[in-house]
């Protein structure tokens, strides 16, 4: 995998960042279709790899290392859209979409978050109103990954408008591209992780099958509660291939930038600096890596699924900081004065990125660990 992503996406990273898109995902999506790294956690039955959390934290790790935003979109389809069907779904909607989400032939997306509700999830908006043999959808969704280019997506939608608690009257349903009503809007032009796809999904009578409500009715909070812990796992992977990337661009940096007569390696500073980055990942990937060991073990413990998503996050951020640092005025320049190749422009924007996504984060993984202790 490693070899197959810093031959393949490595090279394209600073050019999808820099043009805020991935011309050739859905490209790219098939050949990870073939390596059988989407469906990693799905049954053969339909096509998947029917392996475990530690598998899948590890390809989420690379793909992020040779592009964080690939990452994200990476993450949005093989976990939080084919991980909720294989979860949730009942065996008609697994054979009528994990096969081809699986081989790459088509693109999946999770929508839960609208303009004035993000990880207040309960105070959505979106309606969903129950018309004989269908479901009529109104209102919008907001920082969806994947959005622009999702064939299928997991909405989460108001059916009790007045149930008590909310939370009582969510549903999830599948939703395809092309359904009567449904459309994409505005393209954002983020600040990070720019190459990871996002729009802005409008419903206007959006006519949706009763037969793709995803779970029970009105129990979508429990489809996305049952699933959130695991997602933090895999979605931990992304922060770890960005502080290995940032180390993959540093060091070499070090060894030929020179100040004083020799290299900037060579001062204790630098080699201080280095050594903090190298040790925050090293903790950091065992703590990920021994969770999703336990997972997979059968010892599931959602304190440290919140736990690792929020440390992992917090550390990346840090490491990208300190490699900016080192890498000094290159960066502020976006270029590399011809010394060493590196996508610096995307490092920083996509460690700013990461910066605020980690807010979301720190909310969630706060949250959930001292409400488990």
């Amino acid at each position: 995998m490693t070899k197959f992503c810093q031959e393949h996406l490595a090279p394209k990273a600073q050019q999808i960042d820099q043009e805020n898109e991935f011309k050739g995902m859905r490209d790219f999506w098939k050949k990870l279709g073939e390596l059988g790294v989407l469906g990693i956690t799905a049954p053969a039955e339909y096509g998947g790899s029917a392996l475990g959390y530690l598998d899948h934290v590890l390809v989420m790790e690379e793909i992020s290392r040779a592009s964080a935003s690939v990452g994200l979109s990476y993450g949005a389809h093989s976990n939080l859209c084919i991980n909720q069907l294989v979860r949730n779904g009942n065996e008609a909607q697994k054979h009528k979409y994990l096969p081809k989400l699986i081989s790459g032939e088509h693109i999946g997306a999770l929508a839960m978050s609208e303009p004035n509700s993000g990880s207040d999830v309960v105070s959505m908006k979106l309606k969903a109103d129950k018309k004989g043999d269908y479901f009529v959808l109104n209102g919008n969704k907001f920082w969806i990954t994947n959005g622009p280019d999702a064939d299928v997506l997991i909405v989460y939608a108001k059916t009790d408008m007045n149930a008590v608690p909310a939370s009582r009257g969510i549903t999830a349903f599948i939703v395809e591209r092309g359904m009567s009503g449904f459309r994409t809007a505005q393209k954002l032009d983020k600040l990070g992780m720019r190459g990871s796809n996002t729009c802005e999904l409008i419903f206007e009578d959006c006519k949706v099958p009763a037969e793709n409500v995803l779970g029970t009715l009105s129990k979508g909070v429990y489809v996305l509660m049952s699933g959130l812990d695991l997602e933090r796992l895999v979605l931990s992977g992304g922060p770890l291939g960005l502080m290995q990337a940032v180390l993959d661009h540093a060091i070499p940096y070090l060894h030929v930038r020179e100040a004083f007569g020799q290299k900037i390696g060579h001062f204790q500073l630098m080699q201080g600096k280095m050594a903090d980055m190298y040790t925050r990942l090293m903790a950091c990937r065992q703590y990920v890596y021994n969770v999703a060991k336990a997972c997979d073990q059968g010892h599931f413990n959602a304190k440290d699924c919140a736990g690792v998503i929020l440390y992992s996050a917090e550390c990346a951020t840090q490491v990208a900081l300190d490699g900016i640092q080192c890498l000094g005025e290159s960066v502020t320049a976006g270029q590399t004065l011809s010394l060493v190749e590196s996508p610096l422009p995307a490092l920083e924007t996509n460690a700013a990125g990461l910066s605020l996504d980690k807010m979301n984060w720190r909310v969630h993984g706060r949250r959930s660990v001292f409400s488990l202790l």
